[in-house]
Formats: structure tokens, sequence, C-alpha cells
């Protein structure tokens, strides 16, 4: 069986400070563009079946300069619909919502984590197959991987709250031990 190397994308300039950043199409900084160049050694090492990405610019520019260029967009890797939350960092709504966790509280007019499932669920449903042929490359954003990472496992997505949050422009494998499906990496640069 094949391993499903999921990749952040690289850093822009909300993720450099903590905004969260769900449909607004921002582009890679410079740092981020660099880093993305940066694991293209690391990834042409690996032959894959296929390779996918979100659709936004930051994961399709990461996909490029890391040489996955022939990644076939899937609008199921988008990242989570924050609604009104969309450019505000956990302590802005913290202040608007004092304890507020994305995990527990979802967000105000926006997708909730079932609505990510469904996607990410759809999304594995159709690679599970391609992994009997070989790896399988994922270019997408921070709190999907960490839905897909839970769902991978078998696990609630909400399990997906325990798994730290990639860092931009990082690797993060996913295979099977044993038959049993694992992580085999979490933020390898």
């Amino acid at each position: 069986m094949g391993q499903l190397v999921l990749i952040r994308h690289g850093e822009t300039a909300w993720s450099r400070t903590g905004q969260h950043a769900g449909r607004t199409d921002l582009p890679l900084t410079e740092v981020g563009e660099e880093a993305a160049r940066a694991l293209a050694p690391r990834l042409a090492e690996r032959e894959f079946t296929a390779v996918y990405t979100s659709p936004l610019t930051r994961a399709v520019r990461t996909a490029e300069l890391a040489g996955l260029g022939n990644a076939e967009p899937d609008t199921d890797l988008i990242e989570w619909d924050y609604g009104r939350y969309e450019g505000l960092t956990a302590e802005q709504i913290q202040e608007l919502k004092p304890g507020w966790e994305l995990w527990r509280d979802g967000v105000d007019a926006g997708e909730d984590l079932g609505d990510v499932t469904v996607r990410v669920d759809a999304f594995l449903g159709r690679v599970r197959l391609l992994l009997e042929k070989g790896d399988v490359a994922v270019v997408a954003h921070g709190h999907l991987s960490r839905v897909l990472t839970a769902r991978w496992l078998g696990l609630d997505a909400l399990a997906g709250r325990q798994f730290g949050h990639p860092h931009p422009a990082t690797i993060n494998t996913l295979g099977y031990e044993h038959e049993l499906p694992v992580v085999l990496g979490w933020n390898v640069t």
C-alpha cells in the first residue's frame, strides 16, 4: 500500500499573523515561496500515483514550486469555511466569544465540523483506491489536514484537535503499519 503525503501550503501573510484563512484566496509570501521550493528535492525522491491540491492559490502555487505541477485541484480539499471568523486571530475571536475553541464551538455563518468531515470522507473514499497503486500527494491546509488525519485513522473528526497544527510548507505522512492506518511523520521540513 502507498502512503498519503499531506503537504501544507507555504506561508501567507495571514498564516504568519495567525489569522484564520479559510476561503480567502491569499498568495504565498516570499518566505512561503522559498519554503515550497525547498520541498522539491525531497518530493522528487518519490513517485506519486496521483497529486491533488486545494484549488486556492496558496496550495496550487505551493504544489507548483514543490515540483508537483501536475496536481489536480479538488474542491473537497479547500480549507474550513470560517464564516464571520475569516481573517480574525484566535485572540480576536476570544474577545467576541470568551472561551471559544474552534473544534468544540465551531464558527458563525461558516461550515461546521460535520460539513468538513463529509468533504474529507468523500476525498478519502476516492483516494484509498489509488493508494493500492502507490503514493498520493495532497497539498492543502492546516485544519483540513488535521480533520483528514483523524478520519484516516478512523477517529471522529473532533480528534483532529489533538494533532499539532501543521506548519507552513511541511510534510505529514499517513500510511499503514501491519495493515492499520497510522501517522508516519508529522510537521517534517
